[in-house]
């Protein structure tokens, strides 16, 4: 949510307001023809606001180059989708706009989609919905035991038979393009990496109330920061 570059522009803190302004950046890369466009995501828990359906009307209008991209986990927030939702086959859901459901556990299968209505985009044909059916094997937050709504054995089973790195794993060694032994070295790396971060941040001190002002904006350096109130300032810093 927390996270920007040129070509990402984050989450948001109101539950699927990011689809919207998803179409607005299709719009924009149409109205520029640049050849570019838009991955607009939101999960099956934001599915039903009305903002996304508004997106939907307006991108099929300008024929925005948009993928309207639902991450179905099936539990939203810690309701099952058949619960919520009426129609729970979210890629049927944009009228006007064609949809498509694929296997969000197998990254083969998601590079090849996302390729193909890429390029389908790019030709001019307008935006996408597109469902990726996928899973969460921990709960929503910190607060969410996640086993309140399904079973553990559910869980255990899907790891058990549709986790996708368990899977790629699978295809690179059915198709010889790696051995068993590289893969181990590879995780040993990763598994490595992570216990480095996670030193780091348990053995770092906590930062002062200054840094709450630094990297906040670009071109800003030396400029008053307001704080949570109208009397409290802090300077800007790299």
């Amino acid at each position: 949510m927390h996270m920007y570059t040129d070509t990402l522009f984050g989450g948001n803190g109101i539950v699927g307001a990011q689809v919207p302004v998803g179409a607005g950046i299709a719009f924009a890369h149409s109205y520029k023809e640049d050849g570019k466009v838009c991955i607009s995501l939101y999960g099956d828990g934001a599915a039903n606001q009305g903002q996304i359906f508004e997106a939907f009307n307006l991108a099929a209008l300008f024929k925005s180059p948009c993928m309207f991209t639902c991450e179905n986990n099936h539990y939203g927030m810690g309701t099952s989708d058949v619960r919520a939702a009426a129609n729970p086959h979210y890629y049927t859901r944009g009228d006007a706009v064609p949809g498509i459901k694929m296997d969000g556990m197998n990254v083969l299968a998601v590079r090849d989609f996302t390729k193909a209505v890429t390029d389908w985009m790019r030709a001019g044909n307008g935006p996408v919905v597109a469902e990726v059916e996928t899973y969460r094997y921990y709960g929503h937050s910190m607060s969410d035991p996640g086993t309140s709504y399904r079973t553990r054995d559910e869980v255990q089973e899907v790891r058990k038979t549709k986790d996708p790195i368990t899977q790629l794993k699978s295809f690179l060694l059915e198709g010889e393009l790696a051995t068993n032994e590289e893969l181990k070295e590879i995780e040993k790396e990763c598994r490595q990496t992570v216990d480095e971060a996670v030193d780091f941040a348990r053995t770092s001190p906590e930062l002062e109330v200054h840094e709450m002002y630094n990297t906040i904006y670009t071109d800003m350096d030396g400029v008053r920061i307001r704080g949570a109130d109208a009397t409290t300032y802090g300077i800007h810093s790299p």
